[in-house]
């Protein structure tokens, strides 16, 4: 199985190897201005943008097919389980046993922590260049 997967592996790099070799000598267009480095370096840096802009529309419009634009196709939505805390099959709930310490926090602990950031940045928008006051809820 590992000489298989080796032998694989080699042949994609000599493939590549190939490739490389091929774009290099027979397409080469020699550039010599400081303009034509920096488009050939343009069109270099916008290959992998705009590609990855692609996969990213593709995988949103399969993320919508399963599970809808805003989640509204999800059997059940909210959240199972908080912190270290699952909801079995059988509907008990049971702690997560790992040497990760786990954030817990409970719903009430979540609610205001969101009143909180929500007043933050309220008042970050209405005011940028002040300091918001430290608030508790």
């Amino acid at each position: 199985m590992s000489s298989t997967f080796s032998s694989i592996l080699s042949n994609i790099s000599a493939s590549h190897n190939r490739f490389k070799h091929a774009v290099h000598t027979q397409f080469r267009i020699p550039i010599q201005s400081k303009y034509g480095r920096w488009a050939m370096g343009f069109v270099y840096m916008t290959i992998p943008i705009v590609g990855g802009y692609y996969v990213m529309q593709w995988a949103i419009g399969k993320s919508h097919e399963s599970i809808g634009e805003r989640g509204e196709l999800l059997p059940v939505k909210t959240v199972q389980g908080i912190g270290n805390m699952r909801i079995a099959s059988d509907g008990s709930v049971r702690t997560i046993r790992t040497g990760v310490h786990l954030s817990v926090s409970s719903e009430e602990e979540q609610r205001r922590n969101r009143k909180k950031l929500e007043r933050f940045l309220q008042h970050t928008l209405k005011q940028p260049n002040e300091t918001p006051k430290d608030q508790d809820a």
